[in-house]
């Protein structure tokens, strides 16, 4: 037990919670591809790090075979063909259509099947309607990679997931990565190659979806890969974003997914991102229950908890957004933009209006739209209007079009310190203002190393200010509405403050059980909810600390036991199966002498025998009063495994739903991140004059709760503490009630 010594924290912190069990003599930490060769996992089995695989010669191959290759008008087939036959050419790829009775395609001679094949093929192109056959035929011909093209699989039910199985299992005997089935050809589109600078590599589950992406390179936006994933029976979302991770021409990586494959696998990719600073921005359905089951219809697969998905992608910053339009323009950004040297944002525009109005939006969403210095705005005041505000948002009143002064009001802006990104919104072509201004912010952009954001509010979109001027620049982010600039831009400052202190919790996962987990073992009963004492004792195994308390079978017992743990006691009800005692009438609180405590006993006991409850004892409790009461917990996630909650907690937990939650591992960093996204966060720092209380304390509690997850989540499946209370600083914790589920 650990008492209440929480003064000292951070790496001490860490120290206390690794102590609370594990001895790993790990000093230093292997390199990823080691821990990989070696197999290395965590202390519950999954793995910390994933290989990434390499998938080269599936956007690049140098042979492509189509298999079911057509050239009839009218066929499905043909126009497929057609498309693989273009695109082959553009790329220089060979190209051979297998067909079983045709002699040619497309003036290319076929072979009657795979087998047939002269030479190795990187890539099979399957057009059949059932591939299985054909797969277990790739080995022979040594073909690398294959695309099931082919509906009617786990997005139909369960005997499509088992057909889909069976063909997982044939490319895995046949040694063959296989993406599909039910997917299209969209890695094989042609990608514009006059493009420069960083490029956006695009993950789509529903082809259809990366559409609006795809045509950023219409816009100037260079795009370098398409992976349209399907019903990803073998490879998946997770492999790709860890392939594109490693591309030096990627800059950001979009995402559409409607349902996780694997939750490990995801995590791992997204954490490789982060090691390597590459934004990740993702599209995932199924924040609805509407949602969930269109997606799992669409693909079969689980969409996940929303809530622990969300979390999930926070922790590991995969920026999360809702719309395809705000899916292009944030990679657009990320993509594109440099390291922001400030994370202050001026606001320039030509109507004060206008300013105001972009203002309220970006501060509400978050964005630090800092007060211009004094000098800076008398600097301001040489080419704008004294009664014009110029403390930010600056308002011009008209930028000006026959001489230099709106550049150098541009200039100005730019050189403040404070400032990070300057965004102008155009809300109308206004010539020859408009043009004027859109040249001088293409200028000014190519000059600075700062963010250069332009919204351009014409509904039209065909003026040459648009559409030539900054469009044509690959230094301005030009948007087309408010809302998407702002969401654009507050993922950017996002996405590097979260990587400039990003450290992977792979790294520091245990490795090994602790001592902890040993003890803990002894006490979970399969199958079985554990009574109260019990639950505490299993928090007394990982280091919680817990009140005094003595389980008694007597009313003689228990005024004994009152006595050593000290009144005023608090008498509960233990059991197994024995949830909502309150509701049962089955807690007293507040005793302070031997006769109250001899009547509720019998008073306890009675109410057990009349609602047919076997007890395991009567509890005598320490009262522990002068504190905020929280929830920590363990729940099972389908998708995840097991996952740890925090939130305001008592009686009212269900009324009130304010919780966090995370997915192990996860370091400090998370732990009081989870803290700070509680709506009740402000009752942690005391509240009508009421002391602070133990945040140091609860965090331990957290990261101790995570290692239960860890080690434990192969046999707990809940885990839920219940009042536990947060003395004041420097106090610690107490875990007042526990409930224990076993698997």
């Amino acid at each position: 037990m650990l008492g209440s010594t929480h003064g000292t924290l951070t790496s001490d912190l860490r120290a206390r919670v690794v102590a609370c069990g594990e001895q790993t003599g790990d000093a230093v930490h292997e390199t990823a591809a080691v821990a990989v060769a070696a197999g290395e996992t965590d202390v519950s089995g999954q793995p910390l790090y994933a290989p990434v695989p390499d998938l080269d010669r599936f956007f690049r191959p140098a042979s492509v075979a189509v298999v079911g290759a057509s050239d009839s008008d009218g066929r499905p087939g043909a126009g497929i063909t057609r498309q693989l036959v273009a695109w082959a050419e553009h790329v220089g790829a060979r190209l051979h259509p297998v067909h079983p009775s045709r002699p040619s395609v497309y003036g290319r001679a076929c072979v009657r099947s795979v087998r047939e094949l002269a030479a190795p093929v990187d890539l099979a192109v399957l057009l059949v309607s059932d591939p299985l056959p054909v797969i277990e035929e790739l080995a022979e011909a040594e073909v690398r990679f294959a695309v099931a093209f082919a509906s009617g699989y786990a997005e139909t039910g369960p005997e499509g997931a088992a057909a889909q199985a069976r063909l997982a299992e044939a490319a895995e005997r046949a040694g063959v990565r296989l993406l599909g089935p039910n997917t299209n050809l969209n890695a094989f589109e042609r990608f514009r190659d006059d493009l420069q600078g960083p490029a956006v590599a695009l993950i789509t589950q529903s082809g259809h979806q990366g559409r609006p992406v795809f045509a950023l390179q219409e816009l100037g936006v260079r795009l370098s890969h398409w992976a349209p994933t399907g019903n990803e029976a073998d490879l998946e979302s997770a492999d790709f974003l860890s392939y594109f991770a490693e591309q030096p021409e990627v800059g950001a990586i979009a995402c559409y997914l409607e349902g996780l494959k694997d939750g490990r696998s995801f995590l791992l990719a997204a954490d490789r991102a982060a090691r390597r600073k590459v934004p990740v921005v993702a599209v995932k359905v199924g924040r609805t229950e509407t949602g969930a089951r269109t997606a799992a219809s669409h693909t079969g697969k689980l969409t996940g908890t929303d809530a622990v998905v969300d979390a999930a992608m926070r922790q590991y910053g995969v920026i999360r957004v809702d719309g395809l339009d705000e899916l292009q323009d944030t990679a657009a950004l990320l993509a594109r933009a440099r390291t922001p040297v400030a994370d202050g944002v001026a606001v320039y525009a030509i109507s004060g209006g206008t300013g105001a109005h972009f203002a309220d939006l970006a501060t509400a969403a978050g964005l630090r739209i800092p007060r211009l210095s004094e000098a800076r705005q008398a600097e301001l005041h040489q080419w704008i209007p004294p009664y014009l505000n110029v403390a930010n948002p600056v308002d011009n009143g008209g930028h000006p079009v026959g001489d230099e002064r709106g550049r150098k009001i541009i200039d100005a802006i730019l050189a403040d310190p404070a400032i990070g990104v300057l965004i102008c919104p155009i809300t109308g072509p206004f010539p020859p203002m408009s043009d004027r201004l859109a040249q001088d912010l293409v200028d000014a952009a190519e000059t600075t190393d700062k963010l250069v954001c332009v919204v351009w509010g014409s509904p039209v979109g065909t003026e040459p200010a648009y559409r030539s001027t900054l469009l044509g620049s690959s230094r301005v982010a030009t948007f087309r509405t408010f809302a998407n600039c702002i969401t654009a831009v507050r993922a950017h400052l996002a996405h590097h403050r979260f990587t400039a202190g990003y450290v992977s919790p792979f790294d520091e996962a245990p490795r090994t059980p602790s001592p902890s987990f040993r003890k803990a073992q002894a006490l979970m009963r399969p199958g079985e909810q554990l009574s109260e004492h019990a639950a505490k004792q299993l928090l007394r195994a990982y280091g919680i600390r817990v009140p005094r308390e003595q389980l008694v079978t007597s009313a003689a017992a228990a005024v004994r036991a009152a006595g050593l743990v000290g009144y005023p006691v608090v008498m509960k009800a233990s059991a197994p199966r024995l949830a909502h005692k309150t509701e049962l009438g089955l807690v007293r609180i507040g005793l302070t002498s031997a006769s109250q405590v001899r009547d509720a006993y019998r008073e306890l006991t009675d109410i057990a025998r009349y609602e047919d409850i076997d007890l395991d004892g009567i509890l005598v409790c320490q009262m522990v009063e002068r504190g905020v009461e929280m929830v920590v917990g363990v729940t099972q996630d389908a998708l995840f495994g097991p996952t740890v909650t925090a939130g305001l907690g008592g009686v009212l937990v269900e009324v009130l739903n304010d919780v966090a939650v995370r997915v192990p591992p996860f370091g400090e960093d998370q732990a009081r991140a989870m803290l700070a996204e509680l709506r009740g966060r402000a009752l942690l720092d005391g509240v009508r004059g009421g002391p602070p209380v133990d945040v140091d304390a609860l965090v331990e509690v957290v990261l101790r709760v995570q290692r239960m997850a860890l080690e434990l989540g192969g046999v707990l499946s809940e885990l839920d503490i219940n009042p536990l209370m947060v003395l004041p600083r420097g106090q610690g914790a107490v875990a007042l009630d526990a409930l224990a589920v076993c698997r």
